[in-house]
């Protein structure tokens, strides 16, 4: 994969064009692949052997971009860590994961120290190694090692070959028709799937810039387009219900072709109003780390609001029975399946799996509930092991989900099971209220009950200040299950 990003950058119409903005300061491809080949080179020097895994610890920099593809480019295996971890939590995930190198810029230098004893490789020492890559890499080779964590906050670790990357560069960038003309606004959290693969790898593969924000402000988020231009931006809803508070200055988004939402569930109800907000189309998309990163899309000029579009080249999506191998109808719901080139390698250690998603005879069960249409596009509604029994019934809390937020005194809502004596489980609605408004059980259970049925009908609603969340952008009903089971 480094490979591809560096024959971009000594391509003679892109080595001087601007490839990453971060901390104030632009660097041209040829500036970017030489300092990716210094890390590489640092690496090398310091005895770094293929297939080895690399902590990387940094912050959102042009430092850390390079050290990461660096990482690859020397035939290691990047681990960026998220640097709102604990040393002691880096500490276990590391030995877990039989990571023993560990690469950090200066203002996370400490904080690497403390994961583990011997020596830490200073990120800024690059800058005077000599440039040298490994030129042989395989799509075999391991390449990336991503911490994922589920709906149940259980962290694992996904190993990811250079294959894998390649798969989802060539089936995003053909999807949303990146050239070296577009820019990319990066927001995400870059411990993130999305973070490096969709916003680092695949514009970067394909001659785009890339300008990375030091976080997301959804005060600011408009002018930092305006000033930026980029020619598409990608978040997950959050980011987009936090805009719809917030007016774009006339002609702040102009440079925009589209915006893509990811990551996490958006509700149709929110897909419009974003696009009424933005004046864009907004592409929703579906994906997971164990299938290196996105699935399926919606494309840019066919997208069908309330899905997450249709599966991405060289990827197969299906909808099995739970448990079989048997494709059900089209409409019917079961559960997502996925086959391909971009699946995972696997967990790391191997035992790590526990409730996560599996391969099995060349499918990944990834554990979603959904449904495709007869024209492929695919809607995703909920997880298995979300699935509420009620009296023998089984109930989808994203329906109930759906049908709440039709309340215009509902911002967000997540609906869970919670232990009752008599039918077992009965939903329960926790919900964020719209700035100002007032939320009512009656309301709710009655609008839900008319859209649905009555076994639908949230037993209570209860409101918060605001749904805790894991991961990016993704509602904790781990957390919200005990809570509902307290009350």
């Amino acid at each position: 994969m480094p490979q591809r990003i560096l024959d971009t950058a000594r391509d003679p119409a892109i080595r001087a064009r601007p490839a990453l903005w971060a901390g104030g300061r632009w660097l041209d491809y040829a500036a970017l692949a030489d300092a990716v080949m210094r890390v590489s080179g640092l690496l090398l020097d310091r005895g770094l052997r293929r297939g080895e895994r690399v902590a990387l610890f940094a912050g959102r920099t042009a430092d850390a971009a390079a050290g990461f593809l660096g990482i690859l480019a020397a035939g290691g295996v990047a681990n960026v860590i998220d640097p709102r971890l604990p040393p002691e939590e880096v500490g276990l995930r590391l030995r877990s994961s039989d990571v023993r190198w560990r690469l950090a810029d200066a203002g996370h230098a400490e904080v690497a120290a403390a994961t583990a004893p011997g020596p830490v490789i200073r990120l800024e020492d690059a800058r005077s190694a000599l440039p040298r890559i490994v030129t042989d890499l395989t799509p075999a080779d391991d390449a990336v090692l991503l911490s994922t964590t589920g709906s149940t906050g259980t962290s694992k670790a996904v190993l990811l070959t250079h294959g894998n990357l390649l798969s989802n560069t060539r089936g995003v960038a053909e999807r949303t028709g990146v050239t070296p003309a577009d820019r990319v606004l990066h927001m995400m959290p870059m411990h993130h799937t999305n973070g490096v693969n969709n916003l680092l790898i695949v514009p970067l593969a394909c001659g785009a810039s890339v300008v990375m924000l030091e976080r997301f402000h959804a005060e600011t988020f408009f002018d930092e387009v305006a000033a930026h231009r980029p020619t598409y931006i990608t978040g997950v809803a959050t980011h987009y219900s936090r805009l719809l508070a917030h007016a774009p200055p006339r002609g702040a988004l102009s440079s925009l072709r589209f915006a893509r939402s990811g990551s996490a569930p958006l509700t149709a109800q929110l897909h419009r109003e974003v696009e009424r907000h933005l004046g864009i189309p907004l592409i929703h998309s579906y994906g997971l780390s164990e299938a290196t990163c996105t699935v399926a899309m919606n494309p840019t000029a066919a997208r069908k609001i309330g899905t997450v579009g249709t599966a991405l080249a060289g990827q197969r999506v299906a909808v099995f029975r739970p448990v079989e191998e048997t494709p059900v109808a089209p409409g019917t719901e079961g559960e997502i399946c996925i086959a391909g080139p971009s699946l995972m390698k696997g967990y790391v250690p191997p035992s790590a799996h526990g409730d996560g998603p599996s391969i099995r005879n060349g499918w990944l069960r990834t554990g979603d509930l959904g449904a495709l249409d007869a024209e492929g596009y695919l809607t995703v509604s909920g997880r298995l092991k979300e699935i509420i029994i009620r009296g023998g019934e089984n109930l989808s809390p994203g329906r109930i989900e759906e049908a709440i937020l039709h309340d215009p005194a509902v911002r967000s809502c997540c609906v869970v099971g919670a232990p009752d004596p008599d039918l077992g489980e009965v939903p329960v609605a926790f919900v964020v209220a719209q700035g100002g408004a007032s939320v009512r059980e009656r309301a709710i259970q009655e609008l839900v009950r008319s859209a649905l049925t009555r076994a639908c009908v949230p037993a209570r609603v209860v409101v918060l200040d605001a749904l805790p969340e894991i991961g990016v952008g993704k509602v904790d009903r781990g957390a919200l299950r005990r809570l509902a089971s307290k009350a």
